[in-house]
């Protein structure tokens, strides 16, 4: 796991409107850019970009159908996004245990 490939990823879902084409994404199945765009504020262009971004950091992936591209969650990937949040969150939990162990014995010293 490279430290580029994990940034390019959180970076793609720390974008509000990117998560929101998660969520319609994984609600449907597949979209189009268009028809993604007719359920948030912005332009179709907007969304496809938001879209190169997902795809770029491999949580969607575009099947070309016609003149239509369908976007997809690659939900590997997705997986991959919530074990490292999971982790994350698990090792501020036991930095914040320790800190609070910290604060009670000062507290117990006084």
């Amino acid at each position: 796991m490279s430290t580029a490939v994990d940034d390019d990823l959180w970076s793609a879902i720390g974008d509000p409107t990117r998560r929101r084409l998660l969520d319609l994404l994984l609600s449907q199945g597949a979209a189009t850019a268009t028809s993604l765009s007719e359920h948030l504020p912005v332009t179709r262009q907007a969304v496809a970009k938001h879209l190169a971004v997902l795809d770029r950091a491999g949580l969607v992936h575009a099947r070309t159908t016609g003149r239509e591209k369908q976007f997809r969650v690659d939900e590997t990937q997705l997986a991959r996004a919530v074990a490292q949040l999971t982790d994350v969150g698990n090792a501020w939990d036991a930095r914040l245990r320790r800190i609070k162990r910290i604060a009670e014995t000062i507290e117990r010293n006084r």
